[in-house]
């Protein structure tokens, strides 16, 4: 995805600074003036060490980068020595025009490679590298008549593929050697993937130079070089940023029309009642959707055009509203949930090949299956309409997975349609032409699939993140406002908390706190909403009263920025709205410690049955009371359980539990329910223990893999008899709640699966005492893959089963063997 690359790249150097780093100004507390000068020195130590990973990282790609030149040189110089022959394939001219600059290109960073590695070999405090990297700024000029000759090189090398096969096989099949110490000999890439190369670099080269520059101490002989290296650099990426940017190349038509390509991605369109993956190209004049046709194996991609609406003709208002929407076929959730697993199972598979020995071809394999399942995923996963008509009353229905790209496209299509613009009708060799063009331009160049990223790019982050949404501003007139978060997931964004509504204000000032759970996110959305209560206002597409969208942004979750022990405070820039929030971060592992309470006169970290001993009752009076509140106004709660409570409601509900305040029930009723919902899932996070005990969990998760039904079943019954009572009463209150949220899935959106997704983990994560008798999880996703998707199963099976009574579980003495 060369487009992406930028991304990729600047976010491989943030891994290699992967080991937590301590904040520049610690705890809050201060320390003893006697190790300060030890601390100074352990924290330049400690950089210049950080330095050396940098740097490393960097050497590494360097090596790739080179192989990758070395590959493009290899076809040259037989092409040259044929093209004075009789039967020449290309000319001497189409040759050097190919692979201008290319052989200086390789010298220079063959010379910078052979330099860098002794220094990092033989690395000390006193190694210099500074030089270097300014040598390599200095021969930019290299690459900026590259890139002035880039655009020409890409034109000649599609022209001579179309009019010569035997350069078309060549072009399409360059063979570029591994690492020395990779298991990979050689990989195939395409000439135009490695003809853009070089341009990546140069951003590459840069934002090392930027953590090199963060890592080396100001008075080191190094830092003025590298600055100066920094400054040649991003002087030359401005100067260079207009030319290479695709998407300003135009189209021109026979008619002479300049038409620019202005955004592009998939979509999922709903075509004849089936859902259909679609390549979607919005043009200065119209809007284009696309599919890729199907190519014998080394022909060139080519689109196929689907339909066209010329952006003066295009609406997203049905002129007849008394048209009847067709019905949008909406997988169960839980097929949805499953299909992650199975990828999650998948990702890990692939890690563990990647480290045995012979596990490549395996690897392809499980790659080529993962692709399969992430696109299905991607296909079957959206649900919020996005409707647009033409003016002769033709409808096309796309559906996405956030309200986040809907706003987009439409924003998009709006600020073109504010120019002066003609409808159009296409001839079919304009159109053919048109539709050619979309390879070359586009953008996005594959679907958001793990499959389609290279292996070294992270695979985000698992665990979760804290977010306070403080204020915003800029608004020009008083309005109900909130905002809603959302963070990827599996190729697509899904929205995870949503402030309350503040009312009739320009700078409303919500400060509350969400904890959200990521599964791999690398990105963050806020979006600004204008609440309306008009019910007139109802959208005849998702039969929803539609909210305005005010502003709109996202920031890339960058794990050495969010990582830090301290909230770190952003500003989110929309339509001259400013958000201000802040965010923190917690890996999956530290997040879900059980840590038993020091004061046992509470309710949190305390063992379930000295609370209810202490209380007298068979159930805990905090389960009892939220598991109420809930059925009583947040049954119909979209999201119930999964939308995120604020933080600092959830904290004050628990310290009235703790303290037995008595205003609890008046509390109860007046707080938001999402909170209270946040209420019990901690309680039973914070349990010392977990509810189905460190004791049994062995057996829960021998009892789940059973594939006999008789023997399951009489193994997770007799596993729930064996739970003290207290545990018992209080799990099969919580199962029949549960039960009677998902019955309102209609309305409420939460499956059984879903719920058992949201609380399984909680009610059989063993303490930590526990999980470290395990094996040792090598990362975050392991810990998602493997115990968490039994938890999961364990819960569901219970949630799936018929009513189990108390009672009758007691009487009920089946034989059982296994030893527990």
């Amino acid at each position: 995805m060369e487009d992406e690359e930028e991304e990729v790249l600047c976010y491989l150097d943030r891994v290699l600074e992967e080991e937590e780093e301590e904040s520049e100004y610690g705890d809050g507390e201060l320390e003893p003036i006697t190790t300060t000068h030890r601390q100074f020195k352990g924290d330049i130590e400690k950089g210049l060490e950080m330095k050396r990973l940098v740097l490393s990282g960097f050497l590494a790609s360097e090596e790739i980068y080179i192989n990758q030149l070395e590959a493009l040189l290899l076809p040259m110089r037989p092409l040259k020595a044929t093209a004075t022959t009789s039967q020449p394939v290309l000319t001497i001219q189409q040759v050097e025009t190919i692979f201008y600059k290319i052989q200086d290109i390789f010298e220079i960073h063959k010379e910078f490679y052979d330099a860098l590695l002794p220094s990092i070999q033989q690395w000390d405090e006193k190694v210099t590298v500074g030089h270097l990297f300014q040598k390599l700024a200095s021969q930019l000029g290299v690459y900026k008549a590259f890139v002035d000759n880039y655009k020409v090189a890409l034109e000649t090398a599609e022209k001579c593929s179309q009019a010569n096969s035997q350069f078309q096989k060549i072009s399409e099949n360059l063979k570029v050697k591994g690492p020395k110490d990779s298991k990979v000999c050689t990989t195939t890439s395409s000439m135009e993937a490695l003809l853009y190369k070089p341009i990546d670099r140069v951003t590459r080269s840069t934002l090392v130079l930027h953590d090199l520059l963060k890592h080396t101490p100001k008075d080191h002989p190094d830092f003025p070089l590298l600055q100066d290296a920094l400054r040649i650099s991003q002087n030359f990426l401005s100067s260079i940023n207009e030319e290479i940017d695709p998407r300003r190349t135009a189209v021109t038509t026979p008619k002479g029309e300049a038409r620019q390509l202005v955004k592009d991605g998939f979509l999922v369109e709903v075509s004849e009642s089936s859902r259909k993956l679609r390549h979607v190209f919005l043009f200065t004049d119209l809007l284009l959707c696309a599919k890729m046709k199907k190519t014998a194996v080394g022909r060139h991609q080519q689109y196929e055009c689907k339909w066209y609406i010329p952006l003066a003709d295009l609406t997203f208002q049905t002129l007849d509203d008394s048209d009847a929407c067709p019905s949008i076929q909406v997988l169960p959730e839980h097929e949805i949930e499953e299909m992650k697993i199975k990828i999650s199972v998948l990702k890990n598979e692939i890690q563990k090949e990647k480290k045995a020995p012979k596990g490549q071809s395996r690897v392809e394999r499980l790659r080529k299956k993962m692709n399969e399942q992430e696109s299905w995923l991607l296909l079957h996963s959206p649900t919020i309409p996005f409707r647009i008509h033409n003016k002769h009353g033709k409808s096309y229905l796309f559906l996405l997975s956030s309200d986040y790209e809907r706003s987009e496209w439409r924003e998009s299509i709006q600020k073109l349609q504010k120019k002066d613009l003609q409808s159009c009708v296409l001839s079919s060799v304009e159109l053919q032409v048109l539709t050619s063009s979309c390879f070359k331009l586009r953008t996005v160049h594959n679907i958001p699939v793990t499959g389609n990223k290279d292996d070294e790019e992270t695979p985000g982050l698992y665990g979760f993140l804290h977010v306070i949404v403080h204020s915003a501003k800029g608004f020009e007139q008083s309005a109900n406002l909130y905002c809603t978060l959302e963070v990827d997931s599996f190729g697509y964004f899904v929205s995870k908390a949503k402030t309350r509504v503040f009312r009739d204000t320009t700078e409303p000032q919500w400060n509350e706190e969400f904890e959200i759970e990521l599964e791999g996110s690398q990105y963050l959305r806020i979006l600004c909403y204008e609440k309306c209560y008009d019910k007139s206002m109802l959208n005849k597409d998702d039969n929803e009263i539609v909210d305005k969208i005010m502003g709109k942004g996202q920031v890339q979750l960058d794990p050495q920025t969010v990582q830090s022990k301290n909230w770190h405070m952003d500003v989110i820039e929309m339509n001259g709205i400013k958000v201000e929030f802040s965010m923190k971060f917690t890996s999956r592992d530290l997040s879900l410690k059980r840590t038993p309470s020091k004061k046992q006169s509470g309710v949190f970290g305390v063992k379930i049955n000295v609370v209810t001993k202490r209380e007298r009752s068979k159930v805990p009076y905090i389960v009892r009371q939220c598991i109420e509140e809930v059925e009583k106004r947040g049954i119909d709660e979209v999201g119930i359980y999964r939308i995120s409570g604020v933080a600092t409601d959830i904290q004050a509900l628990k310290s009235a539990f703790d303290t037995n305040t008595k205003d609890i029930l008046v509390m109860l009723s007046d707080m938001d329910i999402n909170a209270i919902a946040g209420t019990l899932k901690l309680y039973f996070r914070e349990l010392p223990e977990p509810l189905l005990t460190d004791r049994l969990y062995p057996a829960f998760m021998e009892g789940i893999a059973l594939s006999d039904p008789a023997a399951k079943e009489n193994c997770m019954m007799h596993l729930l008899r064996s739970l003290p009572d207290p545990n018992i009463m209080t799990f099969l209150t919580l199962l029949e709640h549960l039960k009677r949220v998902a019955e309102k899935e209609p309305i409420n959106k939460m499956s059984l699966h879903n719920l058992a997704t949201v609380f399984g983990p909680t009610l059989l994560r063993p303490s930590e005492s526990e999980s470290a008798k395990g094996q040792h999880i090598t990362s975050a996703s392991d810990i998602w893959s493997h115990d968490v998707m039994a938890q999961v199963q364990v819960l569901l099976y219970y949630l799936q089963h018929p009513p189990i009574s108390y009672a009758e579980l007691k009487r009920n003495t089946l034989y059982f063997s296994t030893d527990v």
